[in-house]
C-alpha cells in the first residue's frame, strides 16, 4: 500500500498479488471442506441403502409373522398388520416336534465348533510356527479343498457313515465338518502375526508347546477364533442339504427340516406360520450375533493393525 497525494491509499501490485493469492488458497480449502463434507454424505447414504438392501427382507419377514392368512394375500402389500396375531410362533411351533428339532440343531452345531477348536488349532499353529518336510504342500492340500463342494462329495461320505451305521445319529452330522480348512487358514494368519519373540520367551520359561497354544496364542488371536467360530455356527445351523441327506427319521433332524415341513402341514403355502417359523429359526443367529459382534470388530481392527 502507498500514499498518493489525494490522501488515498493505493494498493501496490505485490499486495494485491498476496491477497488474491491468499483469496485463492481460502477458497481451494473451502472447496475441500465442501468435497470432504459432501464424501461423508455420500458414505452416510450409501451405507443407509446398504442397511435398507438387508433390512428389509427381515422386516418383511417379521411383518408377515404377525399378519392373518388373508393379510398376506393383499396387494398391494400393508408392511403393518392391522392386528398382530402371536398365534402364528405357536401354530409353528405345534407343527412338528421342534423341541427336538432344536436342540438337534444345538448339539450339531456345538459338538462341530468343539471338534473343529480340537482340530484347526493344533493345525494352524503347525502351519504357522513350524517349517518341516512338506509343509507346503500339505497346506496346499489343505487349501485346494476349499475349492471342493460338499455336494460332490456327499455320496462316499454317505456310504461311509452308512457303513460304520451313523445315519440318523448326531455324530453321522458332526463328523463330516470335525475340521474345517478356511478355520486353518484364518488361524494360521492370526497365529503368524504374532512376535516370535513372546514365543521364544515362552520356551525359555520351559513351557510346553500345549501350553504356548492354550497360554499364549489363543488369547492372542482370540477374536479371530470367535469370528470364525460364528461362522461356523451360522453355517451349521442354518445347513439344510447334509441333514437332508443324512437322516431318514426324526431322530436327528434339525430346524431347517422342520420349517420344510410347515409348508406341507396344510398342504398349501400358509405365509404367515411359514414366516414365524423362520424367525423362530433366526433368533439364535441373531443373539449370537449380538454377543459376538465386539470381536468380530476387534477381529478386523487386529489384522490390519498388527
Amino acid at each position: 500500500m502507498k500514499a498518493t497525494k489525494s490522501g488515498l491509499l493505493v494498493e501496490t501490485g505485490d499486495a494485491a498479488l498476496t491477497r488474491g493469492m491468499e483469496g485463492s488458497r481460502g477458497n481451494r480449502i473451502s472447496l475441500i471442506r465442501a468435497g470432504r463434507a459432501a464424501l461423508r454424505v455420500l458414505n452416510w447414504l450409501c451405507m443407509l441403502l446398504l442397511v435398507l438392501v438387508f433390512a428389509l427382507p427381515f422386516g418383511w419377514m417379521i411383518s408377515t409373522s404377525l399378519k392373518t392368512m388373508p393379510e398376506t394375500m393383499i396387494f398391494p402389500p400393508e408392511w403393518i398388520p392391522k392386528q398382530p396375531v402371536w398365534q402364528n410362533y405357536a401354530d409353528a411351533w405345534n407343527t412338528g416336534p421342534f423341541l427336538r428339532y432344536f436342540m438337534n440343531s444345538v448339539i450339531i452345531a456345538i459338538g462341530i465348533l468343539i471338534c473343529q477348536a480340537l482340530t484347526i488349532i493344533p493345525a494352524a499353529y503347525a502351519f504357522a510356527r513350524y517349517q518341516f518336510i512338506g509343509s507346503k504342500l500339505l497346506f496346499s492340500v489343505v487349501m485346494v479343498t476349499l475349492m471342493i463342494p460338499a455336494q460332490l462329495i456327499f455320496l462316499p461320505v454317505y456310504l461311509e457313515l452308512s457303513a460304520l451305521k451313523l445315519l440318523n445319529t448326531h455324530l453321522g452330522l458332526i463328523l463330516p465338518f470335525a475340521s474345517s480348512a478356511f478355520g486353518i487358514f484364518l488361524l494360521r494368519q492370526g497365529f503368524m502375526q504374532v512376535p516370535e519373540e513372546l514365543i521364544e520367551a515362552a520356551r525359555l520359561d520351559q513351557a510346553k508347546e500345549w501350553k504356548i497354544i492354550a497360554k499364549l496364542m489363543v488369547p492372542m488371536v482370540k477374536p479371530v477364533l470367535i469370528t470364525f467360530a460364528l461362522f461356523s455356527f451360522i453355517a451349521h445351523w442354518n445347513d439344510y442339504f447334509w441333514p437332508l441327506v443324512m437322516t431318514t427319521n426324526e431322530t436327528a433332524r434339525t430346524l431347517p427340516l422342520g420349517i420344510a415341513k410347515i409348508r406341507e402341514v396344510e398342504g398349501v403355502a400358509t405365509w404367515n406360520t411359514l414366516m414365524a417359523g423362520n424367525l423362530i429359526l433366526v433368533a439364535p443367529i441373531l443373539v449370537v450375533f449380538f454377543f459376538s459382534q465386539r470381536h468380530i470388530i476387534r477381529a478386523f481392527v487386529y489384522s490390519g493393525v498388527k
